[in-house]
């Protein structure tokens, strides 16, 4: 009987010491977990950053609501506004959609006139209003009716400037192209060259008759936005 009752003593205490061990265990892996917790408070928190438009997009709908609010009485339709920045080469997206209402702005190329660019490098090196000059105009454009010419579906301008306006002598319009397709820029690393029209590429063509077209404004000038 004093056997037993030794027995039972011995593993009452046995068990008691394993229970104890095993809640002090418990409770370091509580800490434990604890200070990685907090360790995940106390993290920096990373918020949203607010979208920035871009330092060339500001002055390129800056530029478009000066150009606007210039001719306006000459205007049907003042919400978006074609810019041309010419002092870019013919290699990076230099025309612009300044949506003046949603205020953003839209890229794509545009080839300039041979007469620009004899030597054909890529750069516009001067303005021509004469006929047969084969350059590009600078100032304001009012864009007219659209036709089907040479290239298809193109868009007829007046110029309303001293520095255009021969634009509808010289047949000066906007119009997609081949040569002014981003492939181009691949093969030879610039556009190809017009006659001294707006030449687009053909897939961002539409782009351009259903936001330009009927009595909206497209300047053009060597601005230096970017």
């Amino acid at each position: 009987m004093k056997q037993h009752l030794a027995d039972k003593t011995g593993t009452a205490a046995g068990s008691a010491r394993a229970e104890g061990t095993s809640r002090r265990g418990l409770l370091r892996g509580m800490v434990a977990a604890g200070g990685a917790l907090a360790g995940v408070a106390s993290a920096p928190r990373v918020f949203a950053q607010a979208w920035s438009m871009s330092q060339q997009h500001r002055r390129v709908l800056d530029v478009a609501a000066q150009q606007r609010d210039r001719v306006a009485n000459l205007l049907w339709h003042t919400d978006v506004v074609g810019i041309a920045d010419f002092s870019l080469p013919s290699s990076l997206p230099r025309f612009h959609f300044a949506d003046l209402q949603a205020g953003r702005v839209d890229s794509i190329l545009v080839a300039h006139g041979r007469g620009s660019d004899p030597e054909h490098d890529g750069f516009l090196k001067f303005f021509s209003n004469q006929i047969n000059s084969l350059a590009t105009s600078r100032g304001a454009f009012v864009t007219n009716e659209w036709y089907r010419g040479k290239y298809g579906s193109s868009i007829r301008l007046t110029g309303v400037d001293p520095d255009n306006n021969m634009a509808q002598d010289r047949a000066i319009v906007v119009h997609p192209a081949w040569y002014a397709n981003p492939d181009m820029l691949a093969k030879w690393g610039k556009l190809g060259r017009s006659d001294g029209c707006f030449a687009l590429p053909e897939a961002d063509f539409t782009q351009a008759l259903w936001r330009l077209a009927a009595g909206r404004l497209i300047y053009a000038d060597r601005l230096g936005l970017a």
